[in-house]
């Protein structure tokens, strides 16, 4: 019998079925991963570390990551030879610092929604992402929903025929003064980085351009602290322009109860609605656009209906992970790239741009230089207090990080 060949370094790298991961911010979703992960819920996925910089959060990782090793510096967990994983899970504005530090010493990265504030920060991360050759993904766990995913077949395949608008009403995510006064970053341009298209939408915002592309221009209304005492917008209303002349609405608020969540998308061979759960197809017997211009035909076109109910149930979060240890150890296929994270953030920076100057459209590709200038001066007004916060976590994912229709 032949002896096998020794397997190549490259080779062992698949063979390898532990992946140590690090995660850096053990708010209410870091703490979320890292338990899963402790938990052996995401298989070739071991906790090794945590990082924080409120030294009491020690005290939770203590009764509920036991023999977890703690940090106060994201630095000194970059350091540890023995992780090749991390997850950052901090506020906002300081995604790609870390990020790109953590490529630097080698290390896979995913990054929670969104990558960062700015496009050009998301570049910068973009741009060393590639060059550490390591992998890289977003938390966008709500590209697993079935009926997203079956919405983006139907539009992919032009099944729908040529897009002519999109409308996403998304209100669903009401929050009251007391959410937005629990952490003293939430809802500053200095913490957080914006409001509602910052913390609530970015997955709303990726789920669009996945789905229908990315727009060409952007007009919007973002009105700050409209329905609560904030310095960031709780309620936005965003219009775009498509490549092929479509339109497109997205309005959003967390200041409306009850809310609602709608995605409507019309094409020329007929119309999806996704609501309550329910992805309903209007699907034309003939193109729109052929069947407009022939002669002696009525005003009416005969089409045809369809129900369909995909129910989610398993944890979209935990299948990200997942996916991101597949990758790491077998080369699977990532389901929400890093690199694609900059396509949400590009649509939430124009969309304040054009708000912050009057509310004029906004042509993509932007001027960054602009956006970041306004934005600093925001930053430098900003409320933000860098006192910690409590150090008390729930356990597991929450219901509102689902979707919820």
């Amino acid at each position: 019998m032949p002896i096998p060949p020794t397997p190549t370094v490259a080779q062992n790298s698949f063979i390898m079925n532990i992946s140590k991961v690090g995660v850096i911010g053990i708010g209410n979703i870091g703490f979320a991963h890292a338990q899963s992960i402790y938990n052996n819920e995401i298989d070739g996925f071991s906790l090794a570390a945590v990082c924080d910089i409120n030294v009491n959060v020690k005290e939770t990782v203590d009764e509920y990551l036991k023999d977890v090793r703690f940090f106060e510096k994201y630095e000194d967990l970059l350091d540890l030879a023995d992780i090749d994983t991390v997850i950052i899970a901090t506020p906002h504005p300081l995604h790609s610092e870390i990020a790109i530090k953590a490529f630097q010493k080698g290390k896979n990265v995913l990054v929670e929604k969104p990558a960062d504030i700015s496009v050009s920060k998301v570049k910068l991360l973009n741009k060393e992402a590639k060059k550490s050759g390591k992998k890289f993904a977003v938390m966008f766990n709500q590209r697993t929903g079935k009926l997203f995913k079956k919405a983006k077949e139907i539009v992919d395949s032009k099944d729908l025929g040529e897009l002519k608008r999109s409308v996403w009403l998304i209100t669903n995510w009401y929050r009251s003064q007391r959410y937005y006064d629990s952490g003293n970053w939430r809802a500053t341009w200095a913490g957080e980085g914006g409001g509602v298209l910052v913390n609530q939408a970015p997955h709303q915002l990726d789920i669009w351009q996945w789905i229908c592309g990315m727009p060409i221009s952007v007009t919007a209304f973002c009105d700050e602290g409209k329905y609560h005492n904030i310095e960031v917008e709780d309620n936005a209303t965003i219009y775009v322009k498509f490549q092929n002349g479509a339109d497109g609405v997205f309005i959003t608020s967390t200041g409306e109860y009850p809310g609602t969540n709608r995605l409507e998308i019309s094409g020329s061979k007929g119309k999806l609605v996704l609501e309550n759960g329910v992805l309903k197809w209007w699907k034309l017997s003939k193109d729109e656009r052929e069947y407009c211009f022939e002669k002696e035909k009525s005003d009416s076109l005969d089409y045809s209906y369809e129900e369909i109910v995909l129910e989610d149930t398993a944890s979209g979060h935990k299948q990200i992970l997942q996916n991101f240890a597949n990758a790491i150890l077998k080369g699977e296929e990532l389901i929400a790239p890093g690199y694609e994270g900059i396509n949400e953030v590009t649509i939430q920076n124009a969309a304040y741009l054009s708000s912050w100057k009057g509310s004029v459209p906004i042509n993509i590709p932007f001027d960054e230089e602009k956006f970041d200038s306004i934005l600093e001066k925001k930053q430098e007004n900003s409320s933000f207090s860098h006192a910690s916060n409590s150090a008390k976590r729930k356990k597991g994912y929450k219901s509102r990080w689902q979707i919820i229709w």
